[in-house]
């Protein structure tokens, strides 16, 4: 597809686009990796039947051969945390604090601020390694040859691959190590592999031995995300413990950050201090409590990751954690995704599909299913769709929500609905015979037997929260549930869909 590009009124581009992704997060994705754009941005497309600009939901909604799309970049939310901002933690009003946290001023840069790109931007070598790569191009393209590098060029290559790289997963899997090696051989297909249909493989195999070898020094360096799984058996303390490697494995971009420079334990936890007072003041300083929340995001980290505390005592010391605004600015500085824009968007478009597949003959035999398709023709509004989908996908997956989902009235008893329930959510509504609750009083997230979260207004929020909770505070999804919440990760929020379980694949 052929692609002219509004950045801005002096800067419209041209780009050409071999395949096109079938989502928009994806075709953003490639557009972010090609322009070389650094700041989140949503797409519209010009309209042919309005010969304007509309908002494009859809992949579905562009022409077939070519497209006007324009990049809208999104105004800096209070809570955003990309590494090109460097927000103070402000002095708060009120008298009690206004002399403290002057002390505690400081700037903020968190280490990755992108997920893995859907196109891998391979980096610029020193002079003599590029001049050599350009006449080693240029041969290939005339005869076919291949380009014989001396050892110190090959080095480099993979150095600058490694640094590139470690700017977004310290910990990447093989398909992200292959893909690097197959737009290196792209980009400068001179140093395709001779005797090899791929072209890549050796490249793949050196990269990975690398990225290995490029974590051992960042580990000795001091590097907090690497050093934490640098404890060996056998030492003073860990005796007949088995060893638990702490690392992203849901595509973590800021898993275990080192703390902001000029910064250490004690001055941080200060900062902690500061932000519980105010957090216990009826109306507290929202500004203030976001940029302390910024700030000690290292240190909070490291105790969830290292320590692994239950969540009765995280609600003790970060209360704040558990305020939907501060959810979704956790996910973000964590996974460097908007958490409510990534899971609706994914839920929207899967919905059709998901219908259609819990009409079919698998799912005649599932009375709940048949209970909730029942409720829903009678009414089949988008947000009833979203419920279904949701209420559904469990029974679809072959997995029991019975202790994942409570619906009860207002006169059932709390302590006996949470009971036993170490995830779920329960909505209080008024009438328990309706199979999709969309009307509800109350809907409540519930984690290791207590009530986190009210007030959540629907389910399908409940789940946005549940997510950004359970990545936040770093909480495995539970085993009997283990394929419905790989669904929602992979599938509808699209967070690691290149390793889905050959379950999932037969989805898509």
């Amino acid at each position: 597809m052929l692609l002219r590009v509004i950045i801005s009124e002096r800067d419209i581009q041209k780009i050409t686009l071999d395949t096109v992704p079938d989502t928009v997060h994806g075709l953003k994705e490639v557009l972010r990796s090609k322009l070389q754009l650094r700041d989140s941005f949503d797409l519209q497309y010009e309209d042919n039947d309005f010969h304007d600009f509309c908002n494009l939901t859809s992949v579905t909604d562009l022409p077939k051969d070519k497209a006007t799309l324009k990049i809208l970049f999104s105004p800096s939310d209070t809570f955003s945390d990309s590494s090109l901002d460097t927000p103070v933690l402000p002095v708060s009003h009120s008298p009690s604090t206004s002399t403290q946290v002057s002390s505690c001023v400081s700037e903020i840069k968190q280490s990755r601020s992108h997920p893995w790109p859907a196109v891998f931007t391979i980096p610029t070598f020193s002079y003599d390694v590029e001049l050599r790569l350009k006449h080693g191009n240029e041969a290939y393209s005339t005869d076919g040859t291949l380009l014989t590098m001396s050892r110190d060029m090959q080095t480099e290559i993979l150095d600058k691959l490694a640094e590139a790289v470690f700017a977004y997963k310290a910990y990447p899997d093989k398909e992200e190590i292959k893909s690097v090696a197959i737009a290196l051989v792209e980009k400068h297909p001179c140093l395709k592999e001779r005797g090899s249909a791929a072209g890549f493989y050796g490249w793949k195999l050196s990269l990975t031995w690398k990225m290995g070898n490029y974590r051992s020094k960042l580990r000795d360096a001091g590097c907090k995300e690497l050093k934490v799984n640098s404890a060996k058996r056998g030492l003073a303390g860990l005796q007949g413990q088995r060893n638990k490697v702490k690392k992203p494995k849901r595509s973590e971009t800021n898993f275990l950050p080192d703390h902001p420079s000029g910064k250490d334990q004690k001055t941080l936890e200060h900062e902690k201090e500061l932000m519980c007072q105010e957090m216990k003041k009826k109306s507290p300083d929202m500004s203030f409590v976001n940029a302390a929340m910024s700030s000690t995001y290292s240190l909070r980290r490291q105790e969830i990751v290292e320590n692994e505390p239950p969540v009765s005592e995280m609600k003790k010391r970060w209360p704040a954690i558990f305020c939907e605004r501060q959810i979704s600015a956790e996910f973000n500085r964590l996974m460097s995704l908007d958490l409510s824009k990534s899971f609706y968007e994914g839920l929207d478009q899967h919905l059709p599909k998901l219908l259609c597949l819990y009409r079919s003959k698998r799912c005649a035999e599932i009375a709940e299913m048949k209970t909730i398709m029942d409720s829903l023709d009678k009414n089949a509004s988008n947000q009833r769709k979203r419920v279904a989908v949701l209420l559904g996908l469990p029974w679809f997956m072959r997995e029991n929500p019975s202790q994942f989902i409570k619906i009860c009235e207002h006169t059932d008893s709390e302590e006996d609905m949470i009971r036993g329930m170490t995830l779920g959510i329960i909505a209080v509504v008024e009438d328990v015979t309706d199979p999709i609750p969309c009307n509800s009083n109350d809907v409540a997230l519930v984690i290791e037997e207590a009530v986190v979260l009210r007030g959540l207004g629907d389910i399908p929020n409940a789940y946005v929260n549940m997510m950004g909770l359970l990545y936040a505070l770093n909480i495995n999804y539970p085993k009997n549930l283990r394929y419905t919440f790989e669904v929602i990760q992979r599938l509808l929020m699209n967070i690691g869909a290149d390793t889905c379980s050959a379950r999932i694949l037969n989805l898509n």
